[in-house]
């Protein structure tokens, strides 16, 4: 009888043992598809690294949960699969209820950010509440368009990213609304003086369109 392994057996580093690849987890980024420790070593490793983290070991459901339903860890409740939010693993959910991972989420952004501001920022804009406050001052702490006072909204290239001055709602909503085109501001600008052609009353309920520049201006309404 032959002693080479077969193509469903595989040895396991750490126990160097020979077992069935069923005793291994799945592992996709894996060449072969399965975890590099078998089931009960990696269990082994997960809670030798848990124990010297300081974690302790994960919940289990005081009672059997029905098809359907999940227990949360925090509140301790149990819930329909729809009150937890979706993620990529195997599960299809997160571990914690909607309002629990909120909670979680709150706190995560508390302790590593210390605050949501700062959070965002970061995330969004790649600057912290420090550089705004330092790009604010050179502003004269005033909007970068209007100058109004106490302006609070970072405003940013939309194709490259780069940040590009500190604006009051207003006008960083009129950027956004003109989608930053220079020729759609510059065509705005033309308008408002009155350059552009407009509709004139020329009769009772008869309006015809007229360039200012060519004939009389057009009749003020009543």
């Amino acid at each position: 009888m032959s002693d080479l392994p077969s193509a469903s057996d595989k040895r396991c580093p750490q126990c160097e043992r020979l077992l069935p690849t069923t005793e291994f987890h799945r592992n996709r980024r894996r060449a072969d598809g399965l975890a590099f420790y078998c089931k009960s070593c990696a269990a082994a490793r997960s809670e030798a690294s848990r124990r010297k983290r300081g974690i302790s070991a994960p919940k289990r459901a005081p009672v059997p949960v029905p098809t359907g339903l999940k227990w949360c860890p925090d509140c301790g409740d149990i819930k329909p699969l729809e009150d937890f939010p979706r993620t990529r693993k195997a599960s299809g959910r997160h571990s914690y209820c909607k309002p629990c991972h909120n909670v979680r989420g709150r706190e995560t952004v508390q302790r590593l950010y210390g605050g949501t501001r700062e959070y965002h920022l970061r995330r969004r804009y790649g600057v912290g509440q420090k550089e705004f406050d330092e790009l604010l001052a050179e502003q004269g702490g005033v909007c970068a368009i209007c100058g109004g006072a106490d302006p609070q909204h970072l405003d940013h290239d939309h194709r490259t990213g780069w940040v590009r001055g500190i604006l009051c709602f207003n006008c960083n909503g009129g950027l956004g609304q003109f989608r930053d085109s220079p020729t759609r501001l510059a065509r705005a600008i033309t308008y408002l003086r009155g350059t552009t052609w407009q509709r004139a009353l020329i009769h009772p309920g008869v309006y015809q369109m007229r360039s200012p520049t060519r004939g009389r201006r057009p009749s003020r309404l009543s």
